[in-house]
Formats: structure tokens, sequence, C-alpha cells
């Protein structure tokens, strides 16, 4: 079991040690599409990366109907395995729509299994990147 100070350092010694492994300017919150962004998160079960709508309800489903339409693009030219949920819960009382992919059998808690969430993260969120890059008018409009 760790203490509060020693996951949390060693959480930012997992993200120090990515940024440098593979150093780039990710798009995360700067999509310039309100409630749209991308999201790495790594833990003791699994990595994920993420791509969240994150707004009110309208544009929410607004938002949601359009990653939908793409959503036989983004399983057959950028992430096989993605997962679309329309409801994802992240606490108790909140909700977003949420595509992701997961990586499990890693643990942050494991720096043997470091390496492998790490080029997970950087290859998934990349795909992500490359989909948004591609269709962005579309999310826009």
């Amino acid at each position: 079991m760790y203490s509060k100070a020693a996951l949390k350092a060693l959480k930012q010694d997992f993200w120090t040690s990515f940024g440098k492994s593979f150093p780039r300017k990710w798009t995360l919150y700067n999509t310039k599409i309100k409630g749209l962004e991308f999201k790495f998160h790594f833990d003791k079960k699994n990595a994920m990366v993420c791509l969240d709508i994150d707004d009110n309800l309208e544009r929410r489903l607004e938002l949601w109907d359009k990653i939908q339409s793409l959503q036989t693009v983004v399983l057959e030219s950028y992430l096989s395995n993605a997962i679309f949920e329309e409801i994802f819960y992240i606490d108790q009382e909140k909700d977003i729509s949420r595509v992701y992919v997961i990586l499990e059998g890693v643990s942050i808690h494991n720096k043997n299994t470091w390496q492998e969430a790490m080029v997970f993260l950087n290859e998934s969120m990349s795909q992500f990147e490359n989909f948004f890059e591609d269709f962005k008018t579309v999310l826009e409009d």
C-alpha cells in the first residue's frame, strides 16, 4: 500500500518518464471544440486513452451523434478496439459520453508494466488525434 505522497510521486515519475520517452505536444484539451477533449489515464488496473464529451446535455447529444456517425470509420481505420459509451459515469454523480481504448493488466504500481503502458498510450492517442484531424470539420459544424 502506498501513502498519498508516495503514490503522488509514483504518478509524477510515470508521467515525467512518459513525456521524456514520447516528447510531443498532445491535443488533449486544446481541440477548440467546446466540450470535446482527449485524456490519458493510468491507474493500478489499466491504462486508457479517451475522447470525452462533457458539456450540457443538448451539446453533448449533438457531439455524440456526430461521433457515433463516424463509429465505423473509427473502428475500421483508426482504433479497432474502441469502445463507445453514450453514458459513462466518471463518479457517482457525473456522467459524460466517452469513446475509449483500454489496456488491462498494467499497473502504475508496477514499473515493469510502464513501458507497455507508455507504448499503448502513445500509439492510441496518436490514432485518436489522427482521427480528430481527419474529421475535425465534421465535428465542428
